[in-house]
C-alpha cells in the first residue's frame, strides 16, 4: 500500500467538506465537516480504527500547532469538535478514517487571519521534552527512503523509565508529516521491546519529516515532536 496519504481533498470516491474554513485567532470555535460520497451525500458508516471512528489531525503549514482530535458525529453525518488555534496562518487538517474496510486520509486547509510568523523546522535531535515535562529519546538508526525504518521512543522522568499506559489501543500513537507538502505517512505500532514504544514507518523520499508522538501517563496524553532526516 502507498505509505503517503493526505495530499488530496478527495480520494476513494470520498471528499471532505468543511462548513467554515475561516477561524478566528485565539478563539475556541466548533469545527464542522462532513465526508461525502460522489453524490454529495454524507457518509455515516465508519469503521473503528485505533478505538475511534474518526481521527482529526491539525498542523500549521510550518508543522507547528499540532493537535490530534476525536470529533463526534451527529445523526446527519456532520462531524464536529471544539478547536482553538493560537497562531495565525494556514493550517492543514487531516480526516483520518476507514470506510468499508479501506483506510483513507483526506486533507484540506483552514485559515486564521493575522500576521503569521512561520518557523523553520527544528534541527534533528535525539531527545525532546513532551508538553507535560517527560523526557523522550528517539532511536531510528539511519532512515532511508523507500525502506521501512524502526522508530523507538523511550520515555523517562528525572532519569528513570516511565511506564506508559495504552493509548488508542496501542503503546502510543505516531503521526509523521513530510516537510513541504505535508504528506501524511502511514505508521504502525510494532511489538514492545523493554521500556520503549516502537513503530514501523516507510519514508517515501529523502528529506525532512516531523514526527508527533503521543503517549499516556497517569491518564493524561502527552505530545512530543521530533525532526527526522531521511537519506
Amino acid at each position: 500500500a502507498d505509505p503517503v496519504r493526505g495530499l488530496a481533498v478527495a480520494e476513494n470516491d470520498l471528499r471532505v467538506v468543511i462548513d467554515d474554513a475561516e477561524l478566528r485567532h485565539g478563539a475556541r470555535e466548533q469545527l464542522r465537516f462532513r465526508i461525502v460520497n460522489q453524490r454529495g451525500e454524507a457518509v455515516r458508516d465508519f469503521d473503528v480504527e485505533h478505538t475511534k471512528r474518526m481521527h482529526l489531525i491539525v498542523a500549521r503549514r510550518d508543522l507547528t500547532g499540532f493537535q490530534h482530535l476525536h470529533p463526534e458525529m451527529a445523526a446527519d453525518g456532520t462531524w464536529s469538535t471544539p478547536l482553538k488555534l493560537d497562531a495565525a496562518g494556514s493550517y492543514r487538517i487531516f480526516a483520518d478514517f476507514s470506510h468499508d474496510g479501506e483506510a483513507t486520509t483526506l486533507a484540506t486547509d483552514l485559515r486564521v487571519d493575522g500576521p503569521a510568523d512561520l518557523l523553520p523546522l527544528p534541527a534533528p535531535r535525539p531527545t525532546a521534552v513532551s508538553d507535560g515535562g517527560y523526557d523522550v529519546r528517539l532511536d531510528s538508526g539511519a532512515a532511508r527512503a523507500g525502506e521501512e525504518a524502526e522508530l523507538r521512543f523511550t520515555v523517562t522522568k528525572d532519569g528513570r523509565p516511565v511506564a506508559t499506559e495504552p493509548y488508542l489501543g496501542a503503546d502510543g500513537h505516531l503521526v509523521a508529516l513530510r516537510e513541504g507538502d505535508l504528506a501524511f505517512l502511514h505508521v504502525h505500532p510494532t511489538d514492545a521491546a523493554g521500556d520503549s514504544i516502537g513503530f514501523g514507518a516507510t519514508f517515501p523520499t529523502t528529506g525532512a519529516y516531523r514526527l508527533f508522538l503521543q503517549f499516556k501517563v497517569d491518564g493524561t496524553v502527552q505530545t512530543v515532536a521530533f525532526t527526522e532526516e531521511v537519506a
